[in-house]
């Protein structure tokens, strides 16, 4: 046997194992319940990290908008008592009314970062500290100036400064006369990254977080995001990107878990600021916000994984162990099948369910063995007479034959054909001419010597093998044959019906050299030449 066939073998064996299959079992049951533990505590982990995550965003985020709104009110107290204080006859008066507004610059500081009024007919009169714009600008597109000259306090919407592209805010007011017309408007921009304003945004996330804050104009659809990287004016994602923003814009305010429009997981908080139509975002990333989960899972792996392998290696020696037995009667067996070893009983070593099942196997061998001789009884003799048969009698004639040779002595071979028992057969039925059968084969053996062997080769053939013949060995055949034939000349009561047979035989005399065919294939041809001569009676040939 070559190598390859013998791993080939091996493997086979091994893939087949009742242990290989036990394990595997037992390692399919472990690994479920590691994957039902993983995806069990997980969830766990995260719908309860989920709860206290967004709890933290909401409170940062209220805290962030109530910060900003009152900062708004501030201003927007700051912007009404700067426009009221606006010297009337200044406004036809342009570099006495920007000297003005540069001693108020302090104030200024608070509110924004460039201050400008415009008069009634929303031309620019004069500013501070931008010198630069023209006095005579037309201001009446914007609305902030109109919310102003139609006499209310207006917050615009956010637009990019046009120096540095800096988010700004611009702020307008009234200005009245004592009879309460409005003969002008002051506007503020305000830088929204200058300090003092949304540092909330900035300074509410500590640490080494990655999370961040909007604050978002809904209106206008825009939002300022702010990051450890500073502050940027950017349009918010298009409808139906961000689910959680589209709910926040139709007027949702609370926390959820979202993906955003980069496809990332992120758990944010909306809360408005109160006096405003803003409202604040505080958003955290999903793999910071749930590190603790993915950490549980890593551990849970390693564990898993550990487990399993412990498991495997201590599951695989115990079983072992426990079916070794089961391995040493299988490996006898196999013997016992290759004819390496007798068929014998197994040693019973527990009385367990391996010693029950070898003990079952044993009384298997005890019932294959009596069958087997039952088989082999059926194989070489006759079922319906217990002669034997073709088979047995093939045998027995070559050892005849070889013994003949040995000793120098001859073999005479009976081949006997019946006469009559095709109309037994056909008129009396099939049942009738088996019990003739049988009688004539009770007939025979009581006329055969005692070492010969008498055979019936099928269907109403019957044989006769005679060894150890001498000088008289056709006195023998001829002694043998006569009394055959006189055995069937009683009539057979079958049935009730008495019947009369009859045999012709013909008969081959050999030696040692002769051959087993040819003894058999004479003794046929000789008995044909019986029934031709009028049938109940023998011919002799001689090889």
């Amino acid at each position: 046997m070559s190598k390859e066939h013998h791993a080939v073998l091996t493997f086979a064996r091994i893939y087949n194992s009742v242990l290989t299959r036990l394990l595997v079992l037992a390692l399919c049951i472990v690994v479920s319940g590691a994957i039902v533990r993983y995806y069990v505590l997980t969830n766990f982990l995260r719908e309860d990290l989920s709860a206290v995550v967004e709890g933290q965003q909401l409170a940062l985020a209220t805290y962030v908008a109530h910060d900003v709104d009152s900062k708004v009110i501030r201003r927007r107290l700051l912007i009404e008592r700067l426009a009221a204080s606006v010297p009337l006859d200044l406004l036809a008066r342009p570099e006495q009314l920007r000297v003005w507004l540069k001693e108020r610059s302090p104030y200024q500081a608070l509110l924004a970062i460039d201050v400008f009024i415009v008069d009634a007919s929303g031309k620019r009169v004069a500013g501070y500290p931008d010198p630069k714009a023209p006095s005579d600008t037309d201001y009446t597109d914007r609305d902030y100036v109109q919310a102003g000259l139609a006499g209310k306090l207006f917050f615009g919407q956010p637009i990019e400064g046009r120096v540095n592209a800096e988010p700004m805010l611009p702020i307008s007011a009234p200005i009245r006369n004592a009879a309460g017309e409005v003969r002008g408007v002051l506007v503020g921009m305000m830088a929204l990254s200058a300090p003092g304003f949304l540092d909330s945004l900035l300074q509410s996330r500590g640490g080494t977080t990655s999370g961040e804050f909007q604050l978002v104009f809904p209106e206008s659809r825009l939002r300022i995001e702010s990051s450890r990287f500073g502050m940027g004016l950017q349009p918010t994602s298009p409808p139906g990107l961000d689910v959680l923003q589209d709910r926040a814009m139709a007027g949702f305010r609370g926390t959820g878990i979202t993906v955003n429009g980069e496809g990332r997981e992120e758990v944010r908080a909306m809360v408005s600021v109160p006096s405003m139509g803003w409202f604040i975002v505080a958003s955290l990333p999903g793999h910071e916000a749930f590190s603790t989960v993915e950490r549980t899972q890593r551990f849970l792996i390693k564990g898993a994984i550990s487990s399993i392998f412990l498991f495997g290696i201590i599951c695989s020696i115990v079983m072992y162990f426990v079916f070794r037995p089961l391995f040493q009667a299988a490996a006898q067996a196999d013997c016992m099948t290759r004819d390496e070893l007798p068929h014998a009983p197994l040693p019973v070593v527990r009385n367990d369910e391996v010693g029950h099942l070898i003990s079952a196997f044993n009384r298997l061998l005890l019932k294959l063995n009596e069958k087997q001789a039952e088989l082999e009884k059926i194989a070489h003799h006759d079922t319906l007479t217990g002669l034997p048969n073709r088979h047995h009698l093939s045998g027995r004639l070559r050892q005849v034959l070889a013994q003949a040779q040995r000793k120098g002595t001859q073999v005479g071979l009976l081949f006997m054909d019946l006469d009559g028992f095709k109309r037994i057969n056909d008129t009396l039925g099939h049942e009738a001419g088996d019990e003739v059968l049988r009688q004539v084969a009770k007939r025979f053996g009581a006329v055969v010597r005692g070492g010969d062997t008498l055979a019936r080769i099928g269907g109403d053939e019957f044989v006769v093998l005679l060894s150890d013949l001498g000088a008289d060995a056709e006195e023998t055949v001829s002694t043998v044959a006569t009394k055959c034939i006189a055995a069937l000349s009683m009539p057979f009561l079958i049935a009730g019906t008495v019947c009369q047979l009859g045999v012709s035989i013909g008969i081959a005399l050999g030696s040692g050299e002769s051959s087993a065919d040819a003894l058999l294939l004479t003794a046929d041809r000789v008995m044909y030449q019986a029934k031709k001569t009028g049938r109940g009676r023998y011919v002799t040939h001689k090889l």
